[in-house]
């Protein structure tokens, strides 16, 4: 309300003023703004300044001020709000201002000679009617009405409020500077807090560096005179497995550890581990013993595969019987050879039912009427038993189909079961093939077994002796096949393909690394070879007996019946010799079948010209011994082999020279 009087002058009525009619000239004015001849004035003082000092700062910064006493804080703040003057002092201030300046004003109004030639522009109208006329801020001041009672009260309510408002945010300030001031306490108390977990981490650092160095020194001492509770409790208690068998390593390192150490070089606490380690030891030992007799009577139940506890049972922990020889050997051997008994029995019990079972095979039976040489050669078939009946009629010359037994690439034996229930008629080298080859796969799978299982503990002329005790009744019983099968048979090819058969077993295990049953094989070697001799030496004093029987000179009916076509010895010799030279492409000249073949091919000879001569026309001679010379080339064509090539050449000269003479 003051601005407003300020701004009328000293008017007191509110409504519309009228002309002075004394005093000063009307040209003079009251507000220095509309006056024509200030030349310099100072501008106004804003109606709106006074307004805004009416709210003071002073319970702001009083507030901030206490607040910082109060909680000690040392922060510098940036900028303060100074305490303002009190609002009646301002409004007097700005009064007397007024004054001074109004009374200022009205002493530089003076009118110079520069007033004196100014021309005045009073928009066409009189000094009279200029006079009448308002200026134009005297117009708008008068009308400005005064603010009544109520909008003074709203104004007062307006500042009221903005003050409560003020205060609000002083308060809000006053908390925010509160919370910043504890937060930044507890920064520095956590600043405090991280120097110290620092100085604390790197001492225990130092600390941990030290204690790393000292248990890198006395590590290995600590470890050796001490033994881990887990150690003897799983060795004492637990169940024997791969983790046992890794605890025995332990217990077996310790114990060589002060074996090594002489006595005087023993501490105390040495001394005083090594009796638990000799108990461990003993108990240890105890353990696989009752462990390894429980496998080895497994082994001896009815219907058990060996090779199944061997791999799962036995080689999984070789280990056990390493320790066991190493600390008591006597007793490693007494299980040693408790195993090697159990397993005699076993082999020859398995190999017994067999051996039975093979003998229910019925077997073509060729005896000495199946010579070369003889004219009416019966045909017989058998089994390996007592009982005899006569089987399919079957060729003792001719090889046919039975080397197919040497290139089959099956190789495994004819179960029992089916031996039994086979019903067809076969030669002699099946049972022999399938009874050695089951014989030599158990000996491989067995020498393996105790190679694996037994070394180092035992040197490998120990394990071979051993292998040869637990095989010897089972090498025993198939010598005895062997000699059962070829001990009255006169069948040439049969013997040969025997051989030949075990010539590859030979081979294969050579190649599988099988020492041990060599002696087997040799053995069936000097078998078969005499016996082959003995058929060899059978055909060619069949072929002398017809080279006896032929007349010196037959009579002219005897020679009118003679024919040139090949005869019936030529057939069988020409078979028999492709046989062997079909089974022997690999032999060597070494063997004992080159010098029988050679042999009986010359009797051979014999008997042809012998017979040759019987037609008296050499014409007719030469023309038969080229039919049976032809005839044999023929057949023996297709053979290959060394030995074979030198028969072929042979023939093939004996055919050229009878072919120019017939």
């Amino acid at each position: 309300m003051w601005l407003d009087r300020l701004a009328g002058g000293p008017a007191t009525s509110p409504g519309p003023s009228t002309p002075q009619a004394g005093g000063r000239p009307y040209p003079k004015r009251t507000s220095s703004t509309l006056s024509p001849y200030i030349t310099s004035q100072r501008p106004g003082v804003s109606t709106r300044g006074s307004s805004l000092s009416l709210a003071s700062n002073e319970s702001s910064s009083s507030l901030l001020s206490s607040a910082r006493r109060l909680n000690g804080s040392g922060l510098r703040q940036a900028s303060t709000i100074e305490t303002g003057p009190d609002s009646l002092e301002v409004l007097e201030t700005l009064l007397a201002g007024l004054s001074d300046d109004y009374d200022q004003h009205e002493k530089k109004v003076v009118i110079n000679k520069d007033d004196l030639n100014l021309e005045a522009d009073f928009g066409g109208l009189s000094l009279k009617e200029l006079a009448a006329s308002q200026p134009p801020d005297t117009i708008a001041i008068n009308k400005r009405k005064p603010k009544t009672t109520e909008e003074s009260e709203k104004d007062r309510a307006n500042l009221e409020d903005l003050h409560r408002s003020i205060e609000a945010c002083d308060d809000v300030l006053e908390s925010v500077e509160l919370n910043l001031a504890n937060f930044r306490n507890d920064l520095a108390m956590v600043s405090a807090d991280i120097e110290s977990l620092q100085t604390r981490s790197a001492a225990l650092n130092k600390r941990l560096e030290n204690r790393k160095q000292v248990e890198k020194a006395l590590g290995p001492l600590v470890e050796e005179l001490s033994l881990p509770p887990e150690v003897i409790s799983k060795i004492s208690e637990g169940h024997i497995d791969e983790s046992w068998a890794k605890m025995l390593a332990e217990l077996d390192r310790r114990s060589n550890m002060f074996k090594k150490k002489p006595e005087t070089e023993m501490s105390n606490a040495a001394k005083d581990l090594e009796p638990i380690l000799e108990k461990l030891t003993l108990k240890a030992i105890e353990r696989i013993r009752d462990f390894i007799v429980a496998q080895i009577k497994a082994l001896r139940s009815p219907h058990i595969n060996a090779q199944i506890i061997q791999q799962q049972n036995f080689l999984r922990f070789k280990e056990l019987f390493i320790f066991l020889h190493k600390h008591h050997s006597t007793l490693a051997s007494e299980i040693a050879l408790a195993y090697m008994n159990t397993m005699r029995w076993y082999y020859l019990n398995q190999f017994s039912r067999y051996e039975r079972a093979l003998a229910r095979i019925k077997l073509h039976i060729l005896d000495k009427n199946d010579a070369l040489g003889h004219e009416d050669a019966t045909r017989k078939a058998t089994v390996l038993s007592s009982n005899r009946a006569p089987g399919p009629p079957h060729d003792a010359f001719s090889l046919g189909r039975r080397i197919d037994l040497l290139k089959t690439n099956n190789q495994a034996a004819l179960s029992s079961y089916l031996a039994e229930e086979d019903q067809t008629t076969h030669y002699l080298e099946v049972p022999f093939r399938n009874f050695n080859l089951a014989l030599i796969d158990n000996a491989t799978a067995e020498y393996t077994f105790m190679a694996t299982f037994f070394s180092p503990a035992l040197s490998f002329n120990q394990i071979s002796k051993n292998f040869n005790y637990i095989f010897e009744p089972t090498f025993e019983l198939g010598r005895t096949l062997s000699k059962t099968l070829v001990g009255d048979t006169y069948d040439a090819l049969g013997l040969l393909l025997c051989i030949r058969l075990n010539q590859h077993f030979a081979f294969e295990l050579q190649r599988r690394k099988i020492p041990a049953v060599d002696g087997y094989i040799n053995a069936t070697t000097m078998l078969l070879w005499p016996r082959l001799q003995v058929i060899m030496d059978r055909h060619c004093e069949s072929v002398r007996y017809l080279i006896n029987a032929v007349p010196s000179k037959p009579s002219r009916a005897e020679a009118a019946k003679l024919s040139a076509a090949p005869h019936v010895v030529t057939q069988r010799f020409g078979q028999l010799l492709h046989g062997f030279l079909a089974l022997s492409t690999d032999a060597g000249d070494d063997e004992p079948v080159v010098s029988s073949l050679r042999r009986l091919r010359s009797d051979v000879e014999t008997f042809l010209a012998r017979h040759a001569e019987l037609f008296g026309d050499k014409r007719k001679s030469g023309r038969f011994l080229y039919n049976n010379y032809s005839l044999i080339l023929t057949i023996i064509s297709d053979a290959n082999g060394k030995l074979a090539d030198e028969q072929q050449q042979h023939f093939e000269d004996l055919k050229i020279q009878h072919q120019e003479s017939s």
